[in-house]
């Protein structure tokens, strides 16, 4: 167990598909993230996907990720990718 994680802090790196891009997914994760208190970045990839990291409190990381799972109105999830990783003790949230 590493340092973060037995502060309580865990890490999800998210892949998206779907109609995810030109739909307002990055503002509106980033929206949600911070409002479930997850620090980590949201981007959109060359092969249209969208990108996320999520680290904090196992619950603020759920809420976040379940937010991808769906996606804003416009989006489309066709499938998402979820990868537990170890916190790298990320601060704030960004849109790359």
């Amino acid at each position: 167990m590493t340092d973060a994680e037995s502060k309580g802090r865990c890490r999800r790196h998210v892949f998206v598909t779907g109609l995810v891009q030109n739909v307002w997914f990055r503002a509106t994760t980033a929206k949600h993230a911070v409002q479930a208190g997850a620090d980590g970045w949201v981007r959109n990839l060359p092969d249209g996907r969208v990108e996320a990291v999520f680290e904090g409190s196992s619950e603020a990381v759920r809420k976040a990720v379940d937010f991808c799972s769906r996606g804003p109105e416009l989006a489309r999830v066709d499938r998402i990718e979820v990868i537990e990783e170890n916190p790298e003790n990320l601060e704030g949230f960004k849109i790359r």
